[in-house]
């Protein structure tokens, strides 16, 4: 159950901290966002360290360092997504793909799931899509899906999922201290690609606050997706992490007013059946 709840938990930062993200990047550059964000990430996550008792052996480091480089890759093509695209449309694509990528590898290492588990992890899977489905409208009235940032976010999604395969690789003895190595490899990472693009990384005061709250919330959601890992399966943790496209809808339903639509209605009803025959 606390696989669940922490699982649950990282879902919700994670969707607060993509549309925090997401917002930010309309209105600064994308390496600004991400480069800072990633910063305020490591800090906060040094100033809880630094009164926990942890240890990282060469095998943490490692599996740290290959999450971080997926990490810094993955967060710049999503935040591009997002700025270019639909919350909507960008998120579920990601979510997706990012949960899907860790499951196959954890099904394929030997892990067994309940024939529950794995009919909730379907509807949950489902649900990301309904709960984030978006429309726009074409030419003579009729509904057309967004396109724009759809190549982006799949490719995010593919490599975002290797983070959290990699930070799945980590010994239990490291608990959330395995994002030491990953964080700074993803500011490491993300420095060279604004580097080579000649990005710049300097944001606006007025965006500054929102670019921080963004690189602590997506911290704290890592947190709890190594805790739901260390607790349970990770392919139900990451199967209900990637629920997190509801927080993020939900937020631009309340802030950006962005439009529910009935699907998505469906899609909260899926999700809270999927987490029930996870939990079961």
């Amino acid at each position: 159950m606390a696989a669940v709840v922490y699982g649950l938990l990282a879902a919700v930062f994670y969707g607060a901290a993509d549309f925090c993200g997401g917002v930010a990047a309309r209105r600064s550059a994308v390496f600004a966002v991400t480069v800072i964000s990633q910063l305020a990430g490591l800090v906060a996550l040094l100033a809880v360290l630094a009164f926990t008792h942890w240890r990282l052996t060469p095998h943490d480091l490692i599996f740290g360092a290959l999450a971080g480089i997926c990490a810094g890759g993955g967060l710049a093509l999503f935040y591009h997504a997002l700025a270019i695209g639909r919350m909507g449309v960008v998120s579920p694509i990601t979510a997706v793909l990012a949960a899907a990528v860790p499951v196959i590898a954890s099904l394929v290492h030997g892990e067994h799931l309940r024939a529950t588990q794995a009919a909730g992890m379907l509807l949950a899977l489902v649900a990301v899509v309904l709960i984030s489905a978006s429309f726009e409208e074409g030419e003579g009235g009729t509904r057309e899906i967004a396109t724009e940032g759809v190549r982006e976010a799949l490719l995010a999604g593919l490599i975002i999922g290797g983070f959290i395969l990699f930070l799945s690789r980590a010994s239990p003895a490291s608990g959330v201290a395995i994002l030491l190595p990953a964080r700074a490899a993803s500011v490491l990472v993300l420095l060279a690609i604004a580097a080579g693009l000649r990005g710049s990384v300097r944001a606006s005061r007025s965006v500054l606050p929102l670019i921080v709250l963004c690189g602590v919330l997506d911290m704290t959601a890592n947190a709890f997706f190594v805790l739901s890992a260390r607790a349970g399966y990770v392919s139900i943790a990451s199967v209900l992490t990637g629920l997190y496209p509801a927080s993020t809808v939900v937020l631009a339903w309340l802030v950006l007013r962005e439009r529910l639509q009935r699907v998505q209605r469906w899609g909260v009803v899926l999700a809270l059946a999927g987490v029930a025959l996870i939990a079961a």
